[in-house]
């Protein structure tokens, strides 16, 4: 039977959430197809807490310090989990191919040992992920060569499977939940950490997770920010305020996002509701763009919209989801660089539209937006939560 409010069954009793064999398997094949490419021998997968999705699609273990994986086609994963009290948790959460070691005093020392084990000093080996100089400098010492694969990596992120794309929808379903709770708890009063209080208490009794939750509570007559804000504070909400939020909570790993801005017990003045329709056309420009085999350039008229306004734009307008912070990413300046611009359009994007529109000094802002994956008609909502302006309290 489902938890209520999400439509899905809970948890296995005592483990987590498993994607199935053939899902794996096809990770794999892919991995392997990269390896042969940049002809590598054998494959580091490095994370933190923080930055270890890609340790997370190898093995099924989203990271709680430090991890690292080592494998090639036809290998076991061994995956070194810091801290030596994580691995039985990691033993628990892992897929079945994966065997789970503690990483000990030097993660990289433990990997370059595990390394020389399996394929001695002639190999060439490929890194994908974060791995600090020191370790990246450990490792090259030990083996032939080492080789960055981590764009290479993200390229196969790109495009999600089916599979993927439904625990991203169960991560909406629970980011629904939070802004739902937010929205509830709006009023004059209660305070930046009693809403992230509520935040959280929405989705983790149904087994989700912190992606982040980020938000702001500020005044349009004397305005001190302009975008949702990565940590609380103990400021409370004033009738009159406008509060921004950047809300995601995740299923194992695959979170939903959502971004809003409410008024609180007061009519929007026109300044805020003024902002909020340029943030609303950029939105639907987007959209728009948003086409199965187009260039990602498209999206650029979204960002036209913004300056045609002589508004402004403090944080990205879109970017790739699911799996990290992905291409194609378009931000105040135009897009990150030119690849992401060329990059081609496919079913199974997962992208973030999310205009953040600001006054020209930056000192005000108001921010729209979701999550949406790419089918073969064009954009697709995951998010039940209404859109437009929110007038609460």
């Amino acid at each position: 039977m489902a938890e209520a409010g999400v439509p899905w069954e809970p948890w296995p009793e005592g483990g987590f959430p498993q994607f199935s064999d053939a899902e794996r398997e096809a990770r794999r094949e892919k991995l392997a197809a990269l390896m042969a490419e940049n002809r590598v021998d054998r494959l580091v997968v490095y994370g933190t807490w923080g930055s270890g999705d890609a340790v997370h699609w190898v093995s099924n273990w989203p990271v709680s310090r430090e991890a690292a994986a080592v494998w090639a086609p036809g290998e076991t994963v061994k995956l070194f989990v810091q801290y030596r009290n994580h691995v039985p948790t990691a033993r628990r959460a892992v897929a079945s191919e994966v065997e789970v070691a503690w990483g000990g005093p030097w993660t990289a020392e433990a990997v370059g040992g595990e390394l020389l084990r399996r394929g001695g000093h002639s190999q060439r080996v490929g890194i994908v992920g974060p791995l600090p100089g020191p370790a990246w400098n450990h490792l090259a010492a030990q083996v032939r060569e080492v080789v960055d694969l981590t764009a290479g990596y993200t390229r196969l992120r790109l495009v999600k499977s089916p599979a993927e794309v439904a625990w991203l929808r169960r991560g909406a379903a629970l980011t629904d939940q939070a802004v739902r709770a937010l929205e509830a708890n709006l009023r004059p009063g209660v305070s930046e950490f009693e809403l992230v209080d509520a935040v959280q208490r929405a989705y983790v009794p149904l087994g989700g997770m912190t992606h982040i939750h980020y938000l702001s509570v500020t005044s349009p007559s004397a305005p001190d920010r302009c975008a949702p804000s990565q940590f609380p504070s103990p400021r409370r909400v004033r009738p009159g305020d406008v509060v921004t939020c950047e809300l995601s909570a995740s299923y194992w790993g695959y979170p939903g996002q959502i971004l809003r801005t409410f008024v609180v017990g007061t009519e929007p003045p026109p300044e805020v509701r003024e902002l909020h329709r340029v943030a609303e056309e950029a939105f639907g420009a987007a959209l728009r763009a948003l086409q199965p085999g187009l260039r990602a350039e498209g999206l650029g008229q979204a960002l036209e919209v913004v300056r045609d306004s002589g508004l402004a734009l403090c944080d990205d307008l879109v970017h790739g989801f699911g799996g990290g912070y992905l291409p194609p990413i378009l931000g105040a300046e135009g897009f990150w660089t030119p690849a992401h611009a060329s990059l081609e359009l496919q079913p199974g994007m997962a992208l973030v539209v999310q205009p953040n529109v600001v006054t020209p000094d930056g000192q005000f802002g108001v921010q729209t937006g979701e999550l949406v994956v790419l089918g073969s008609g064009g954009p697709e909502f995951v998010h039940q939560y209404p859109r437009g302006l929110r007038l609460v309290g």
